[in-house]
């Protein structure tokens, strides 16, 4: 009798490109690549912590290393990319919240939400779909979102903007980017213990508001997405794009 084989979630051979990489779901991703096998080159603005981070990783025997990127500086892009090299992984997990209610929205702080959420996104994911295809990788890109991208937020009316919308722009990429066998989907959190998500968990009122609205009873650890990310970036998830992989406790369902 033929059994079916399950595919591999193992990475190795890959080079992986991940963004926001020096701390929060960044740093999560890039662990979890390098475990499973990828080489890594982890992304973010200020070098020093990424060398350390980077570093880090290496000393678990893992393949990693640092390189200085501001995915909001469209004019230094494709030199970046031609640095790096084709890839077979981008994690797009570069981003800021300036949270306010929607009528104290100023102009400043909309745009520089919109620079990195969703415009530097956009065009990291074109730049390295574009390399995939002219090598002929196969390749996966997971575009970080949040359940934000799929309802709305008190006091996060930008923050929400720049999430549906790439909610949209990686569905439309996916019917493009699909004939060259390039991958692309989105991955939701909930609110996961990080740095980013500190002003709102350090509210006592705010933190009880969240564990409400999470069936599961508690707030996400930065472990809960490192498996999601694997799924996401191997072969265990050849069939997946255009889609956004939500792990939300069931914050959503409800």
């Amino acid at each position: 009798m033929n059994l079916p084989t399950t595919p591999s979630f193992r990475l190795n051979g890959r080079r992986a490109l991940v963004t926001g990489a020096s701390s929060g779901i960044g740093l999560a991703a890039a662990v979890a690549l390098a475990e499973a096998g990828a080489h890594v080159i982890m992304a973010a603005r200020g070098l020093e912590k990424l060398e350390a981070v980077a570093e880090a990783v290496r000393g678990k025997g893992h393949s990693a290393e640092a390189h200085a990127m501001d995915i909001a500086d469209l004019d230094a892009l494709d030199g970046h990319l031609a640095q790096i090299g084709p890839l077979d992984v981008l994690v797009n997990s570069a981003g800021i919240a300036r949270h306010t209610p929607a009528t104290e929205t100023t102009v400043a702080d909309y745009d520089a939400v919109n620079d990195i959420n969703v415009r530097g996104a956009y065009f990291l994911s074109v730049g390295v779909a574009r390399g995939m295809m002219a090598a002929g990788i196969k390749g996966s890109i997971i575009n970080v979102t949040s359940q934000m991208g799929h309802i709305g937020g008190i006091d996060r009316a930008v923050y929400c903007g720049t999430k549906h919308a790439v909610e949209g722009f990686t569905k439309a990429m996916a019917i493009e980017f699909g004939p060259h066998g390039v991958r692309i989907n989105t991955l939701a959190p909930t609110f996961i213990r990080t740095p980013l998500a500190e002003q709102t968990l350090a509210n006592p009122e705010r933190k009880a508001w969240v564990e409400s609205k999470i069936k599961l009873g508690r707030i996400g650890e930065m472990e809960d997405l490192m498996g999601p990310v694997v799924f996401l970036a191997s072969d265990a998830s050849a069939l997946v794009t255009g889609t956004s992989l939500l792990v939300d406790g069931g914050w959503t369902a409800g």
